[in-house]
């Protein structure tokens, strides 16, 4: 199986920060890992249209958590392109409610910012099927397995793929000595490789 990745970058609040999302060509088509905030949809439908992604060849798209900047375009690429959706279980509310709080513990800020952040109605989904620890997504073409990683939120997870290349949801390198974790962007980082 060979994969290639592309890094689609879409900003957010006008460019202040952004979120990532990977589009890995394999041979049997493209799967998307995270779809970003309907309001870049144009932005990512324009690079999907790029590399060639259309009806028949989205095989998957894989949703690293439930928060709207990641999930935002799910519904309308499920719909346009007949794409299916896998996520962990412990966000699913997230997305079928629009309610970025639904398995968190929100503070004052984050239930003022919610109603904010949410899915509105026609962006919300129900995923095709569910991902657990360990689940391997070769079927779909891809030469990886899932990896549990609440947090973030319940249902966060990262993406290990044979090559040793693990796509998470909110790894960001910084100038400081120590690494900073925030959460609001994707990464992939190389790491040791699947053995078999």
């Amino acid at each position: 199986m060979s994969e290639e990745i592309k890094t689609i970058k879409l900003k957010l609040f006008g460019g202040l920060t952004s979120v990532n999302c990977y589009l890995i060509k394999t041979d049997d088509g493209f799967i998307p890992i995270d779809t970003g905030n309907s309001g870049k949809r144009h932005e990512l439908e324009k690079e999907l249209n790029n590399v060639g992604c259309e009806s028949g060849n989205l095989n998957l798209i894989v949703v690293t958590h439930g928060d709207s900047d990641h999930t935002g375009n799910c519904a309308y690429l499920q719909d346009k392109y007949g794409a299916k959706i896998a996520m962990h279980q412990g966000d699913s509310g997230m997305v079928q409610k629009g309610d970025m709080l639904w398995n968190r513990k929100g503070n004052i800020l984050s239930k003022i910012i919610n109603p904010f952040m949410g899915l509105g109605k026609s962006d919300r989904f129900v995923p095709d099927f569910y991902v657990e620890d360990g689940y391997d997504l070769s079927e779909y073409g891809l030469n990886a397995r899932i990896i549990h990683l609440p947090g973030h939120s319940l249902g966060s997870i990262g993406i290990l793929t044979k090559m040793g290349i693990c796509f998470v949801e909110t790894c960001l390198p910084t100038p400081r000595s120590q690494p900073l974790i925030p959460s609001w962007t994707i990464k992939w980082l190389p790491i040791p490789a699947l053995k078999n």
